[in-house]
């Protein structure tokens, strides 16, 4: 996803532009078939601009729906149809110890997965909503990618690492 100048997100990993324009890069999932994309609100905060450039290499111009900067998180729509859609899970059913991927684009590197466990659940920073810490490696450009389960269902978009 790209923003400011432009944010370059692509659902789950990103891939930067080359010009002169400022930009920042995040990642995403796609909630419905019709669209609807998840992602941080820090990644698309002060867009003029977001796009998005799904895993085949296609590219679109998202509208930002709506963005909660105390939960960081924000829902962009794609003008497309039959996209590939995730399964969202009860993040109550999460248990610390549990393993957990998260895929984005850190640095760049589309299709990057990380590994690792739940540490802790309802972790409060004051600024944030609660959230679940996990050790799993998060960069830059992996903020709004989605966090996994064992179950293959999305726990939560990750964030950090800014």
């Amino acid at each position: 996803m790209a923003r400011g100048g432009q944010r370059q997100m692509p659902p789950g990993h990103n891939q930067p532009q080359e010009d002169a324009q400022p930009r920042g890069v995040g990642s995403g999932f796609i909630l419905t078939q019709d669209g609807m994309i998840m992602t941080n609100a820090h990644v698309v905060e002060g867009a003029d601009e977001v796009l998005v450039t799904l895993t085949d290499k296609r590219e679109f111009k998202a509208k930002i729906i709506g963005a909660d900067k105390r939960s960081d998180v924000a829902v962009v729509k794609i003008e497309a149809t039959g996209l590939p859609a995730v399964k969202v899970g009860d993040v109550s059913r999460l248990k610390v110890g549990e393993w957990v991927m998260a895929i984005g684009s850190p640095f760049g590197l589309e299709n990057t997965v990380t590994a690792g466990i739940v540490s802790a659940k309802q972790r409060d920073t004051g600024d944030y909503l609660p959230f679940i810490q996990t050790d799993v490696a998060i960069n830059p450009g992996n903020s709004g990618g989605p966090l996994i389960n064992m179950r293959g269902e999305v726990a939560r978009s990750h964030r950090g690492a800014n």
